[in-house]
């Protein structure tokens, strides 16, 4: 499992995509993001044209790891875009309409806990290469509301868990990667 982190618009995509490329054969392209907008729909929309055509694409964030079981003996890669777009949806799913401050952000954390205890034991059992896109939120101001506060203080106990567990783990920041855990990919870069 290989997890590539850093900030918006840093290149993550990019490294990812290209480490997918070089497995040389089928990969599976799993997108969690969900269409909330015109504005939305667009970027999903320019993100599909700009896959290789002959990739397959899951769209959806909800039973990933089973995703990547069924999907593991016919590719040569999963990529997964991206781990915060899942926390988010998982959250959103969870807490529905509950204003932040009566959410139970303890129960929340322990649901997403326990479908990223899944998708790990679905990569760990992976045959082919995983590949995890996340933000890194840590690095900027403390958020002003509760429920940003919360959401990044959630995502950045999974992406621990996803550094933790990963072979490598990859930092791009303003379109440099920077290798920070693992031995890496001949010629990653």
């Amino acid at each position: 499992m290989i997890l590539i982190t850093g900030g918006a618009r840093s290149g993550k995509s990019g490294l990812a995509e290209t480490l997918a490329q070089r497995q040389n054969g089928p990969v599976l392209y799993i997108a969690t993001s969900r269409v909330t907008d015109g504005e939305m729909a667009a970027r999903v929309e320019q993100h599909r044209r700009h896959r290789p055509a002959h990739w397959l694409t899951w769209e959806g964030h909800r039973d990933l790891h089973q995703v990547i079981r069924d999907h593991d003996p016919q590719v040569t890669a999963v990529l997964l875009e991206c781990v915060t777009t899942l926390i988010t949806n998982l959250l959103f799913d969870e807490a529905g309409e509950t204003p932040p401050e009566a959410m139970d952000f303890d129960a929340i954390e322990r649901h997403i806990a326990g479908e990223i205890d899944q998708l790990l034991a679905a990569c760990a059992e992976a045959t082919c290469r995983v590949i995890l896109v996340t933000n890194e939120l840590g690095m900027g101001i403390v958020p002003e509301n509760l429920l940003a506060r919360r959401f990044r203080d959630i995502a950045g106990r999974v992406n621990q868990r996803l550094a933790a567990a990963a072979e490598d783990v990859w930092l791009v920041i303003s379109g440099i990667p920077v290798h920070i855990k693992g031995a890496g990919i001949q010629g990653a870069v």
